[in-house]
């Protein structure tokens, strides 16, 4: 028999909160990624509709689910990975996927080169991402009207059938540049139709990006000596104009470069009497040895 319940019927939001443990995660989203406040704050407004919606199953309330297919869209490096794993983490938290592990393909992992083939890998895809997350990067690729022979649509099709009737066992991310995606949306209004969460990463500021700098050095046991910081911030500053910039990424690039110019430096001082301080310390000058700044 179903239980009955009255519009009196008391729930404990906090008590049913601190169940789910899902402040975890969002306290995690804001000590891991800098920035990103737009971001950070849609993943907890999903967050929240999924705990009031879970609420109300628990009071018989009849509604629409929540779609749970969603779009990130933003640059390289902005850290559409990285939330796509919380909001898998947050999503298995709230009994919405039963695994909660993030999987990450391309166009390459899901369409053939030939007749026949795009149907099982695209299945075997599915298939391991049941349970979880499907996060597909540079998504629009998918998507080639230009050429009449290309598979792609083939795999769109089956993804579309699998987000509308196993929608309770999987959720979709597709990601890629804002504009790219737009005219990937609007090639397919079924696929449209089924996306219902957009959320738009934005690209770092300069000074975000030292951030994160500080952030990647400390996590390696590095760190800047105190006029490095001005001139790292001038290479972002410097490295945002240039074709290819790909926000963190670029920016972890550069740090790997510095670290083997400091390695460098040091070995060829000759100097085989080290202090802690010589093997933890970035200089200005292993960041000013970039042909960045050789260009002027």
């Amino acid at each position: 028999m179903t239980e009955k319940f009255t519009e009196d019927t008391l729930v404990n939001l906090q008590e049913e909160y601190n169940k789910t443990q899902i402040q975890l995660v969002l306290d995690e989203l804001d000590q891991e990624l800098i920035g990103l406040l737009p971001v950070k704050n849609r993943i907890r407004e999903i967050a929240a509709l999924l705990l009031i919606d879970r609420l109300r199953n628990k009071l018989n309330l009849i509604s629409g689910s929540p779609g749970l297919h969603m779009s990130f869209t933003g640059s390289p490096g902005t850290g559409k990975t990285t939330v796509a794993m919380k909001m898998a983490d947050i999503l298995h938290r709230l009994d919405y996927i039963r695994k909660g592990h993030l999987m990450t393909v391309t166009r390459d992992d899901l369409v053939g080169q030939y007749i026949g083939h795009t149907a099982p890998k695209t299945k075997e895809v599915l298939k391991q991402a049941m349970g979880g997350v499907l996060f597909i990067d540079e998504a629009y690729y998918l998507y080639k009207p230009d050429n009449e022979r290309d598979y792609g649509a083939e795999a769109i099709e089956i993804l579309l059938q699998v987000m509308e009737n196993q929608r309770n066992d999987l959720v979709v991310i597709f990601a890629g540049y804002k504009d790219r995606m737009n005219k990937f949306y609007a090639s397919n209004p079924g696929l449209s139709s089924r996306v219902t969460n957009h959320v738009d990463f934005p690209d770092y500021t300069a000074q975000e990006l030292l951030q994160i700098a500080k952030l990647m050095l400390e996590e390696q046991q590095y760190k800047f000596e105190s006029k490095a910081d001005t001139v790292l911030l001038e290479y972002a500053e410097r490295r945002m104009k240039q074709p290819h910039f790909a926000n963190a990424r670029s920016i972890r690039n550069a740090i790997d470069r510095a670290r083997m110019r400091q390695a460098n430096r040091i070995f060829a001082s000759g100097d085989k009497i080290l202090t802690k301080a010589d093997l933890v310390t970035i200089k200005s000058e292993d960041i000013l040895k970039s042909r960045l700044f050789g260009e002027n």
